[in-house]
Formats: structure tokens, C-alpha cells, sequence
């Protein structure tokens, strides 16, 4: 049996109630690696994505007063094998898109770009998640150099 892999970064999010915030990650294809309680914590994979929510307590590591929509200014991008598929059922489980699915290509150097399907949504807490297939590389357009 192989070790298990943990990545050498994996963000915290504090959630205001794990009720509500589990199902949607399960619902975009998580799962959890281990769960514990007091204060009520789980440990999500999704490939090799992994993620922690944390459910607020107030001995929780706060730097200052949480305000909904919580995370601002970030974005986490979650690459997945097939975003078509997880926006299905984040839909059928009710969780409308923040931004729907859209072809993406990125600058990655002066002749090459990168391209991803993306489409982003909302936690029930505000953080905001990009989830991305990966579509490959091109040649960059001369005209966007």
C-alpha cells in the first residue's frame, strides 16, 4: 500500500456551518479524508486537490471579524478531469455558477498559451472556486505578443 499524499499546501477555510458548506463540496466531487469534531473540521480531496473547511469557534485563528462573502480577493483554482460534468451536478443539487463555463487561454510564454474550460461558484459562505479542465497548449498569436 502507498503512502497517502498530502500536498505541502492546503488552505483553511472557515465555514459558518458545516451543514450547509459540506454537501456543496461533495456535490463538486470531494471527498472527505478524515473528519473530526470539537471544533467540527474535514479534510477534502477532489484528485489532487485538497482543502480544509473548518466550522468557526472562537478560539479559531481569526485576524479580524468574518463578513459574508467571505474570502475576498481570492480565488481557488481546482483543476478537475471533467468541469462540464461537475457543473451538472453542482446544478442539479441547486448551486447556481458565479460565472458559467468559458474557454480561457493564458499568456504562459512569448509564442505559447495555455488553455482551460472554467467556470466558477460560490460556496454557501462566499469563497469563491474556479473549477478548470485543462485543454492544453498552442502557439501564442503574434498580434498578442
Amino acid at each position: 500500500m502507498s503512502e497517502p499524499y498530502w500536498n505541502p499546501m492546503v488552505p483553511e477555510l472557515t465555514v459558518t456551518d458545516m451543514a450547509r458548506s459540506l454537501p456543496f463540496y461533495l456535490a463538486a466531487g470531494f471527498s472527505v479524508r478524515f473528519r473530526r469534531s470539537a471544533p467540527d473540521f474535514v479534510y477534502l480531496e477532489l484528485g489532487q486537490a485538497q482543502l480544509m473547511l473548518e466550522a468557526w469557534h472562537p478560539q479559531g485563528w481569526h485576524t479580524g471579524e468574518l463578513q459574508t462573502p467571505f474570502g475576498r480577493g481570492i480565488n481557488l483554482q481546482i483543476e478537475v478531469d471533467d468541469v462540464t460534468a461537475l457543473a451538472a451536478r453542482l446544478q442539479a443539487a441547486g448551486y447556481a455558477c458565479f460565472r458559467p463555463l468559458q474557454e480561457s487561454w493564458y499568456a504562459v510564454a512569448d509564442d505559447e498559451e495555455e488553455g482551460q474550460l472554467e467556470g466558477l461558484w460560490q460556496d454557501p459562505d462566499g469563497y469563491l472556486l474556479r473549477f478548470v479542465e485543462i485543454l492544453g497548449s498552442r502557439p501564442r498569436p503574434p498580434e498578442a505578443t
